[in-house]
């Protein structure tokens, strides 16, 4: 199935984004190059953020089912 590798991109691409503004303004503040430096560390974290899901993504899962009781 390609719902996990289209899970991860969607993730990758909404949290690496939301990450890249929030640390941007954390460290640069709100300047005139803000989207420009918001876009440029878009680059190396999206694919990053991608690859890392992929890999974790086994882990987390067996890390739930041992938290979380199924139900049935």
């Amino acid at each position: 199935s390609q719902a996990p590798y289209v899970f991860a991109l969607y993730m990758a691409i909404v949290m690496s984004l939301l990450m890249c503004l929030v640390i941007t303004i954390a460290e640069f503040g709100f300047t005139d190059r803000y989207v420009e430096n918001v876009m440029n560390a878009y680059r190396v974290a999206m694919p990053a953020a991608f690859a890392c899901i992929l890999l974790v993504r086994p882990i987390v899962a067996k890390l739930v089912a041992l938290s979380v009781r199924s139900e049935g």
